[in-house]
């Protein structure tokens, strides 16, 4: 029977079947890996499966074309994903997450070293995309949100540190009142290595060593380099506005 009714998007090839379920075969064996040496809680870790499915299902839906794979970039940003779920998972066990937080910065650091690799193998193939671009730039903002919420629950910083991760949501959030704000922005270095610093200094105030004190001034410093970058884009989104005739 032929498809031409479905959409394109209901069309998947089998070569992003074949990765999407080796990455989710991936996370079950990361899950039980964590629960058998870690004794992560089974709800988180049945959490972190749920958190990736409902990745993948956005991948399916957003994936802009149904007869090809991802590609090596995407490829190993979805590594990243199958890591960043895990330590969302995680969030369904407070205890856990402050009993094993070099284990979870560990994890952190290995999706954090893998976020300058997914742009490198961009490059190196020639196989950068508008997608690859979203998923990445999605990924580390929800990334840093899960961390600032790991945080806050060891104590390590008050409410106030969740802004670090909502900025982003709250700037997607002011689109609609403001539609100027949702056009392109013009590639700079700097949003890049904001990201890094913020993810780094996440990652770094998760480990023991790193009392509230310093954790504080720490989250603070990135908090405000934050806002610095993000009023430095609303700033050039609105002068550069389309004006009305």
């Amino acid at each position: 029977m032929e498809d031409r009714g479905l959409p394109m998007r209901c069309r998947v090839s089998p070569r992003l079947g074949l990765e999407l379920a080796v990455a989710l075969a991936a996370m079950l064996a990361l899950a039980l890996l964590a629960m058998s040496a870690l004794a992560m809680p089974a709800q988180a870790a049945a959490g972190a499966v749920g958190i990736f499915v409902a990745m993948g299902a956005l991948i399916l839906y957003q994936w802009p074309d149904p007869q090809r794979g991802l590609g090596p970039a995407n490829q190993v940003t979805l590594v990243r994903a199958v890591l960043v779920a895990l330590l969302a998972g995680a969030l369904g066990a407070p205890q856990w997450v402050e009993a094993h937080a070099l284990p979870i910065a560990a994890v952190a650091g290995v999706a954090l070293l893998l976020d300058g690799v997914d742009g490198w193998v961009a490059r190196r193939y020639a196989c950068a995309s508008a997608f690859g671009a979203r998923f990445d730039m999605e990924l580390d903002a929800f990334l840093i949100l899960v961390l600032c919420v790991q945080l806050l629950m060891m104590g390590k910083a008050g409410p106030w540190v969740l802004a670090i991760g909502a900025m982003r949501y709250a700037f997607v959030g002011a689109m609609r009142p403001w539609p100027w704000l949702d056009r392109p922005l013009p590639e700079r270095f700097r949003r890049k290595l904001v990201c890094v610093w913020q993810v780094g200094t996440l990652l770094v105030c998760l480990l023991p060593v790193i009392d509230g004190g310093l954790a504080t001034v720490l989250l603070a410093l990135a908090l405000w380099l934050l806002a610095v970058s993000f009023a430095i884009d609303v700033r050039w989104l609105h002068r550069t506005r389309p004006r009305r005739s």
